[in-house]
């Protein structure tokens, strides 16, 4: 490794995120609300491929994730998304794609707010816009404590999920294998009931559409790197291990559900593992499904709070933002940021309870591709920083995307692919529309940026020099 890779955290950020803490949040990061309840609609669409819809979009996903470990082991910086951006592709790109990104975190925010609170309504009984605006506070002074706080809940709420799946996957393989009381075994359910691939080849592809998506949450742990003690060793780590997270967590999940019940059941549109377990002869199935899906959200909920704030965090820094909002606490937590970005999760959670078919909805589609805009921006950043790398620091390449530049290009024409498509599928045209407009409103924005911020005081350049 070179000394890049031990690099102090940026700016006044405190190395308060431990190994596991890191080791925590990037398998939990890869494992959300998605997976336990929107993996129903994947297998309904596709049947069971869902299983290679699954494994094609990780696949895509890990790409994307190399190309940015490379850049964040050659040069470890708080924001790293944004950044690299303001690096290899100009001040515009970091502008945008840092408030996008902001902008994303925040509405999840308010979304996972809203989505505990309808599964706390279940078992308290109080109106859910007051279960709402507990979990906005509870997780808000989480975050506002220490960063050590918030890897410290990260922590145990992976550990319930990782732990969750883990009993499922064991109790699944035995009902395959024939070893589960009563069980038939077999894989009668994945190749009956029409076919692998019922609905044909298309609807694998429309299936990788939406499940690309499903995977956002694993490129937190680049974020959280510039607050670990050695940044760019944790996410080498971190970004080498998402392919078995992927293929554990999701790929072979998804095989069980479906081993386990015919793919059209109506069990599975509704909530696959519950009827999985059901199946099973689980006792209280839906119970334990709810209090684990409480627990995903609750994940999200902690770290869309801790990303937003970093982010507005960087953009401050960078002169993008009103310069007051840098100021960090004696612990190092950039409090304003966070308080920022939970107000203005709280918009979302008020239209989700005044206008749910309109206002909260035309939030949750605006956010629909953004991701898609940020992998896009790590393809071309890390096209750009390797051929500028390779010339003024090769020993810096510790950590290396594979195949380059060949797998970075077939990862920009695979998610334009994906893009394209999404103009062709009435059900994800209105989330292309919604996201495109939220890219144009922020790249509008950019030339006003002196008026809300400062002249930045380190520019791409300079970080790209700098040892």
């Amino acid at each position: 490794m070179s000394e890049s890779t031990a690099a102090p955290p940026q700016e006044g950020l405190r190395a308060g995120l431990r190994r596991r803490h890191m080791t925590m949040l990037a398998i939990g990061g890869a494992v959300g609300a998605g997976l336990f309840v929107g993996s129903g609609a994947v297998i309904n669409t596709a049947g069971p491929a869902a299983i290679l819809s699954y494994a094609a979009a990780g696949l895509l996903v890990l790409l994307v994730l190399r190309a940015l470990g490379e850049m964040v082991v050659a040069r470890p910086v708080a924001g790293s998304l944004a950044e690299y951006a303001r690096i290899a592709l100009g001040p515009a790109a970091g502008f945008t794609i840092g408030w996008l990104y902001w902008y994303l975190y925040v509405i999840l925010v308010g979304a996972e707010a809203v989505a505990g609170a309808a599964i706390l309504a279940e078992w308290i009984d109080l109106p859910q816009w007051s279960l709402a605006a507990a979990l906005l506070v509870v997780m808000t002074a989480v975050n506002l404590v220490s960063v050590r706080s918030f890897g410290e809940f990260e922590f145990w709420f992976a550990s319930i999920k990782v732990a969750a799946i883990v009993v499922f996957l064991v109790l699944g393989l035995l009902y395959v294998l024939g070893l589960w009381p009563d069980a038939p075994g077999g894989l009668g359910n994945v190749t009956g009931h029409g076919g692998f691939a019922p609905n044909g080849v298309a609807a694998i592809f429309s299936a990788i559409v939406a499940v690309m998506f499903a995977f956002g949450g694993t490129e937190i742990v680049t974020i959280a790197a510039a607050e670990s003690r050695e940044p760019g060793r944790e996410v080498a780590r971190a970004t080498g291990n998402v392919l078995w997270r992927v293929a554990l967590f999701y790929v072979l999940s998804i095989f069980l559900v479906v081993a386990i019940l015919p793919w059209n059941d109506a069990e599975i549109l509704s909530s696959p593992f519950v009827g999985a377990l059901e199946e099973l002869g689980v006792p209280a199935a839906g119970t334990i499904m709810q209090a684990v899906i409480l627990t995903a959200v609750l994940s999200v909920l902690n770290s869309a709070i801790y990303v937003s704030s970093r982010m507005l965090y960087v953009l401050t820094r960078d002169g993008d933002a009103p310069k007051g909002l840098v100021r960090l606490n004696r612990r190092g937590v950039p409090v304003r940021a966070i308080l920022l970005g939970t107000v203005a999760a709280w918009a979302a959670v008020v239209a989700s309870y005044v206008s749910p078919d309109a206002v909260f909805k035309f939030l949750m589609n605006s956010i629909g591709v953004i991701l898609a805009f940020v992998y896009l921006s790590i393809a071309f950043s890390q096209l750009r920083l390797r051929s500028r790398l390779q010339r003024e620091d090769p020993g810096s390449l510790t950590y290396k995307m594979w195949g380059h530049p060949y797998l970075t290009w077939l990862v920009v024409v695979a998610l334009l692919a994906v893009l394209v498509s999404m103009l062709f599928m009435p059900e994800l045209r209105s989330q292309l529309l919604a996201s495109l407009a939220s890219l144009a409103i922020v790249a509008a924005v950019y030339p006003l940026r002196k008026r809300l911020g400062r002249t930045p005081p380190v520019t791409g350049t300079d970080l790209i020099e700098r040892r």
